[in-house]
């Protein structure tokens, strides 16, 4: 069975982990948000890839979601003293692949490559794939202004409401390589639990791979990112109230314009009458037992 995930973020971390772990070695691609993308001290910082990298390798810290386990900070807290960038939280072992990535990066080779190459030694059997190897950037538009996602979301820890999202370079950006041939040949398309202003529509706003979804001939199946019409953790539930009128399942589907053919929910959302393109779930994945259950439901939704 050949899978595909559209993936950011934690909840998109955490849930690609659940899918590697019931599929066979090599079933699995996962197309990663690159929106996210960051320059912090010279370093390129490719957020969510880390995050779907470290969490498929079981490297990343559990409780806080995000980072290396065992991590360490004195190498940032050396270059704050210094009167460096201290705000963006880079760990010592985190550094270490953000050196590798920027050094190839300035050698001419694409982020796909690079990508490629890191999730081959950790030993992984699954394509990982940004969505773009061109710069495509996510800009939220607030009443205080427009600041780039990383800025915001981190350096004013996401306070400001927000009236509008926008994907600068998206318009030009062509599909990373593999990323159109793992569409078309997949068995079933899959959309994170993630934040779909923030980690899935970076990915849409590449024009080929939305039109590759619209043209798709089997299912494609979302989980939604929330949990009794609230975010598990992060902004969402504020933005889809503020933006799209509320935080039901609904809201949620809407935001896919018609790509999602079913919406997975959580149990304490589903509509009080059945509809068809809404199934209940247990959503919320706790450790990564409840991480693969979910993933064996959405996977048998995809395969009705």
């Amino acid at each position: 069975m050949r899978v595909v995930l559209l993936a950011g973020g934690g909840g998109g971390a955490r849930f690609a982990r659940g899918l590697h772990d019931v599929l066979a070695p090599g079933e699995l691609t996962v197309i990663g948000n690159v929106g996210d993308d960051v320059e912090v001290l010279g370093l390129h910082v490719s957020p969510d890839l880390d995050s779907l990298l470290y969490a498929l390798s079981g490297l990343i810290d559990e409780e806080r979601g995000w980072g290396r386990t065992g991590e360490t900070w004195n190498a940032l807290e050396s270059a704050a003293a210094w009167g460096g960038e201290g705000w963006f939280r880079l760990g010592d072992r985190d550094l270490g692949l953000h050196l590798v990535r920027s050094q190839q990066l300035r050698r001419g080779r694409r982020l796909s490559e690079i990508t490629a190459e890191l999730v081959g030694r950790v030993g992984l059997e699954v394509l990982l794939l940004p969505a773009t190897d061109d710069r495509v950037r996510t800009h939220v538009v607030t009443p205080a202004g427009v600041f780039r996602f990383q800025e915001w979301f981190v350096g004013r820890t996401h306070r400001d409401e927000v009236d509008g999202v926008e994907y600068s370079g998206s318009e030009s950006a062509s599909p990373a390589p593999g990323v159109l041939h793992a569409i078309a040949d997949a068995d079933a398309i899959l959309v994170a639990p993630s934040n779909p202003y923030l980690s899935i529509e970076p990915i849409l706003a590449v024009r080929e791979i939305r039109k590759a979804l619209e043209a798709r001939t089997v299912r494609c199946v979302a989980v939604s990112p929330l949990v009794r019409g609230a975010a598990v953790t992060g902004p969402l539930d504020r933005m889809l109230s503020r933006m799209a009128g509320g935080t039901t399942p609904r809201h949620v589907l809407d935001r896919y314009g018609g790509l999602v053919d079913v919406l997975v929910v959580d149990e304490s959302d589903a509509p009080a009458t059945p509809e068809a393109d809404l199934v209940p779930a247990r959503t919320l994945m706790r450790d990564r037992d409840a991480a693969r259950r979910l993933a064996e439901v959405v996977l048998e939704v995809a395969c009705a």
